[in-house]
């Protein structure tokens, strides 16, 4: 498995491949993750400035790949989490494929130019070549997506494409337990440095609902929010606390901005909260439309006023807030349930394996 983060860090990588591989593991699927970052470059990837650093970073990754190169006939097929380098052509690729069958796997829109951030990596955005996804593609013996957005983006360049949602392990997933009801509800966000503008967004509507009622403010992903007149704890992310954060939570939100990136993600963190029965407030963008039905197993808002009121409602009625968030749940368990997923997967690569030379 090519993934650019180390193990456990990336959203995308972990709630798909490292979940699967894990899943899978009693069904005979062994699976050797090597990533494109080692710690030093990961550590500094995220940070503002430090180019020196991440260049180097780069380079060392660079080198392990193509050093990985004479290894690639050992494995029976070569599973690629977006790309197999943060930067250049689809080389690596060119050269896996023609050594052992490969596997593409995408959440995101990879295909297009990645927003701004607060990193400053956009100035060398050109780098990354985004056109090479569509190379990939073509190379790739099958093709694994997020959503049916990114499906008809990838059948342009190959007929062997297969819909598999970002999946949530509901063994780990547990309901949240109704006896953690705080005695003032408590509204979550959970993100990461490039979506915490996203969070910006309601910022003034979060500091509304504060003047009409009474709550806290749980956020983790960065350590720079607070409302005024609100209780607010802001936290950096960590993967092992995530669910403990969101067990902490009544109310989960998910405020997102209408543009072409935002539109064709396959938005993980509003399944986490309802994954273990909180539930949530979101943006009617994307693929949001098909994880919540309004009003039924959580709210969309599309403007302040909206997400006021929807938030207003949640808040003043925790039977409401109980009754959603088991409906929400369901929803995960039904649909994007990860053990179910896992054997698609694997019957994905195990009849990619089997042509092997």
């Amino acid at each position: 498995v090519l993934g650019s983060n180390p193990a456990d860090t990336s959203p995308g990588s972990r709630f798909r491949i490292e979940q699967w591989a894990k899943l899978l593991a009693d069904a005979g699927l062994k699976f050797t993750y090597v990533p494109f970052d080692d710690e030093r470059l990961y550590s500094v990837l995220y940070s503002r400035g430090k180019f020196v650093a991440k260049s180097a970073g780069m380079i060392r990754g660079l080198l392990r790949r193509f050093a990985l190169l004479r290894h690639v006939r050992e494995y029976d097929l070569v599973f690629v989490f977006q790309e197999a380098s943060r930067i250049g052509p689809a080389f690596l690729e060119r050269r896996i494929a023609k050594k052992r069958p490969m596997v593409l796997d995408f959440c995101d829109p990879i295909y297009l130019p990645p927003p701004p951030d607060q990193t400053g990596n956009q100035r060398f955005r050109s780098l990354k070549f985004v056109n090479k996804t569509e190379v990939i593609c073509r190379l790739s013996s099958h093709v694994l997506v997020g959503n049916e957005e990114l499906a008809a983006y990838a059948l342009r360049f190959n007929p062997d494409v297969t819909v598999v949602p970002i999946t949530i392990d509901m063994d780990e997933y547990t309901l949240r337990p109704r006896t953690s009801g705080n005695a003032v509800p408590v509204i979550g966000w959970t993100g990461s440095y490039s979506t915490v503008s996203h969070l910006e967004t309601v910022h003034s509507a979060l500091e509304k609902l504060g003047t009409r009622r009474k709550f806290r403010m749980n956020v983790m992903g960065t350590d720079r929010f607070t409302l005024a007149g609100t209780p607010t704890r802001a936290e950096g992310w960590q993967s092992s606390r995530e669910i403990p954060f969101l067990h902490e939570c009544d109310i989960g939100i998910m405020p997102l901005p209408e543009d072409p990136w935002v539109k064709l993600r396959s938005h993980l963190k509003v399944r986490q909260f309802m994954a273990v029965g909180v539930p949530c407030v979101a943006s009617p963008v994307g693929i949001i439309r098909e994880l919540i039905q309004d009003g039924v197993n959580g709210f969309l808002a599309g403007s302040e006023p909206e997400w006021v009121e929807k938030l207003s409602l949640l808040i003043d009625d925790p039977e409401l807030r109980a009754r959603m968030g088991e409906k929400a749940r369901a929803t995960i368990l039904e649909k994007y349930s990860g053990r179910a997923w896992a054997q698609t997967v694997a019957r994905i690569l195990r009849d990619v394996a089997g042509r092997s030379g």
